[in-house]
Parts: C-alpha cells; sequence; structure tokens
C-alpha cells in the first residue's frame, strides 16, 4: 500500500475509495464497530481494517477499543482543509468562466 503525508494527499487517497466513503457515511450519526462497517460489504474484518487504517491515516476517523470492538467515528473538521482546496477551485473556474462569457459576449456585439 502506498503511504501518503498527511493532508489533502491522504484524505483525496482515502475519499477515492467508494467504500471508504461509505463507511464515512456510516458514522455520520456516531461511532460504528469495525465489524458494523464490514457487513454491508461482505468484506472480513482485515479488508475492512485496512480500508480503517486508510481513513485514520488521512486524519479521517479516530479509532477506539473497548474489549474486542474497535469503534470509529469522524473526527470533527478533518474535511476542512479537502473543502477549503475545492472551493478555490470552484471560485476560479467560475471566476474564468465569468470572464469567458464577458469575451463572447463582447465579441457577439461587434
Amino acid at each position: 500500500m502506498t503511504k501518503y503525508r498527511d493532508g489533502l494527499d491522504g484524505v483525496l487517497h482515502a475519499l477515492a475509495d467508494p467504500t471508504r466513503r461509505t463507511m464515512l457515511d456510516r458514522m455520520t450519526d456516531g461511532p460504528v464497530s469495525v465489524t458494523d462497517l464490514a457487513a454491508p460489504f461482505g468484506i472480513a474484518l482485515p479488508t475492512a481494517m485496512t480500508h480503517v487504517r486508510v481513513l485514520v491515516d488521512a486524519g479521517l476517523v479516530e479509532t477506539t477499543k473497548s474489549g474486542r470492538v474497535r469503534a470509529c467515528a469522524l473526527r470533527p473538521g478533518a474535511l476542512d482543509e479537502a473543502s477549503a482546496w475545492i472551493t478555490r477551485r470552484q471560485r476560479m473556474w467560475a471566476h474564468r468562466l465569468r470572464s469567458l462569457d464577458r469575451t463572447l459576449e463582447q465579441g457577439e456585439t461587434t
């Protein structure tokens, strides 16, 4: 498995996988055990733990262990950096498209 630095690269890598995105969605109402995260996918616990490890390494999830149960919970604010990066790109492209629209409108009037 490729190791990613903390930050945006790790977050985007973690979010690139649909299984991990679904696992994150399942944690929105609170902590979920790894067993419960694995169940809908029919995957083995070691495979689920591999996904969880990627989420933890990306800083998106925290885990706690109580007896034999490992619970996973979202880290507050974990998506802030990715959200800010995406927002900056959205604003940049919106600005460029507005500029293109103005240029095209000026070309139509001449």
